[in-house]
């Protein structure tokens, strides 16, 4: 696999974006001549995308360079033979953006300041990165009218109406079908509350300097996208010619109980995939002869149990594992507290997930029982990371929470996100709805704490979050999101990597 560019992996703010622009305008390149260079790059994607010349196309112009863009693509499509027409609503515009319209009212385009009710698709070019303030009354009606418009929408750099930074709708905002990200990716694109909004995503690269970026960000930039390279290269592979079962990592697992069985089942059949040396299943007793029977390979460990069916207590030596992973399923109870300060007080890498973070979070001082030096590594969704930090998981509060508490969060959810202590973030692009069922979390856990018992935490996130997420993809493309079961989803798991790694080895005999 062809390495990939620095364009290709960095996450910008809109003052970082504003920045390497003011770079390009410095060194010479035109405002006009770099909207002409965009927007032609994105005329030519959706031509491609949608050749049928007889659909009509409605541009939503701005009053700013975003709607110059815009009426730069207009322009083409006309041209090349396309219906369009132009809606816009706003009485000033920039000089820029001023002369595109007032071309295209020389080519015969049609311009409407009132909505234009014929038109086959959408194009948004209300407002680009840096809107952060609440949109005025009229321009939310005018969105709530594209919205309403029940034909699909395609946004220009972000949906109108979205925060560059957070995501977060300012009043109102576009529901694209599919945002076309200009140059570099936004910030507030891989955020969970962009989710509804933004679409599937695509980058159109005009052709950012590497320097432009370096100098802005650094040679390493702090948030950058998860791609497939950095997490196979996150992967324990390949392995030791002298490996054996104890230098492959050693596991324990602890999960489930009587109300949740399968919980644990799933965890150690995902831990089972990711290739770790030995697993050691805790289980209440009952669950025990299940667990033996559907994972024979983990030593299973029968733990005593409460009358409502929880683990009462760990007949276990847990010093002698490379890695910890508890909460899948194992209730919330007063003894899961008492096992959880067990474990925290442990030196060991720790995972902790599902009622394991319901009991942290309702005891937040239990955070101070784990050693300053241990690496512990944390995986809630938007409802989990609330109760234990008090806000949604923005961009500020996962690097706040990952350095406070010393953290590896992984945010999952659409883009999940893999954040650190020093405030390193990496995130991909899309996942799937698909993975919003129960037990999916299961997996991950499972998944991760497996890797986590092989290589570093770090790796073990990556390579966890970006495999558990591309799985459930495949399996979706096949037999569609309802098909995506968590059971599919740990079945499926080395059956995949496997395909996808000896893609990437014929890709690269192929070079």
């Amino acid at each position: 696999m062809a390495a990939l560019s620095l364009a290709d992996r960095v996450v910008v703010t809109a003052e970082q974006m504003q920045a390497i622009e003011s770079r390009l305008f410095s060194a010479g390149m035109p405002v006009a001549a770099l909207m002409e260079k965009v927007a032609g790059l994105l005329s030519q994607r959706l031509q491609m995308a949608y050749p049928d010349r007889t659909q009509g196309w409605g541009i939503w112009v701005g009053p700013g360079h975003n709607g110059g863009d815009a009426l730069v693509v207009a322009r083409e499509l006309h041209l090349q033979g396309y219906p369009v027409q132009i809606w816009h609503p706003f009485e000033r515009r920039k000089p820029l953006t001023e002369a595109h319209l007032q071309f295209a009212q020389h080519l015969g385009i049609s311009i409407a300041r009132d909505y234009p009710e014929h038109c086959d698709r959408w194009l948004d070019g209300g407002f680009g990165f840096g809107l952060n303030r609440p949109l005025n009354e009229a321009t939310q009606t005018a969105i709530a009218q594209l919205n309403d418009s029940g034909k699909p929408i395609l946004s220009i750099d972000l949906p109108s109406g979205l925060d560059t930074d957070s995501g977060e709708p300012l009043g109102a905002a576009i529901r694209a079908e599919r945002t076309y990200c200009l140059g570099l990716w936004k910030q507030g694109l891989l955020q969970l509350v962009a989710a509804p909004w933004r679409g599937e995503l695509e980058r159109v690269d005009f052709g950012i300097a590497e320097a432009d970026i370096v100098a802005v960000l650094g040679a390493v930039p702090d948030r950058q996208i998860l791609t497939d390279e950095a997490a196979i290269a996150a992967l324990p592979l390949p392995l030791a010619a002298d490996a054996h079962k104890y230098r492959r990592g050693q596991l324990l697992l602890i999960a489930g109980s009587q109300r949740y069985r399968g919980a644990a089942l799933l965890a150690a059949l995902a831990a089972r995939s990711s290739g770790v040396g030995m697993m050691t299943l805790a289980v209440p007793a009952s669950l025990s002869a299940i667990a033996i029977a559907q994972v024979p390979e983990a030593l299973v460990v029968a733990c005593p149990e409460t009358e409502t069916g929880e683990i009462a207590e760990l007949p276990i030596d847990c010093d002698r594992y490379n890695a910890i992973a508890i909460g899948p399923g194992v209730g919330t109870g007063p003894t899961i507290r008492t096992i959880l300060h067990r474990v925290l007080q442990q030196s060991t890498p720790l995972l902790i997930d599902a009622d394991a973070l319901t009991v942290l979070a309702q005891h937040p001082e239990d955070w101070a029982l784990r050693p300053a030096e241990a690496r512990t590594v944390i995986t809630p969704h938007a409802g989990e990371f609330q109760r234990l930090f008090g806000s949604a998981p923005t961009p500020a509060s996962l690097s706040s929470a990952a350095s406070e508490r010393s953290l590896i969060l992984v945010r999952k959810g659409p883009s999940p996100t893999v954040v650190t202590p020093v405030g390193a973030s990496w995130a991909l692009v899309d996942s799937t709805p698909a993975l919003a069922r129960g037990g999916s979390g299961d997996v991950l856990t499972g998944l991760l704490g497996g890797l986590l018992a092989q290589t570093d935490a770090v790796s073990a996130a990556i390579a966890a979050t970006w495999w558990h997420s591309r799985t459930a993809q495949a399996i979706a493309q096949k037999q569609t999101a309802l098909g995506v079961t968590p059971t599919e989803l740990a079945a499926q798991l080395i059956p995949w990597l496997g395909q996808r790694l000896q893609s990437e080895i014929a890709q690269y005999l192929a070079s």
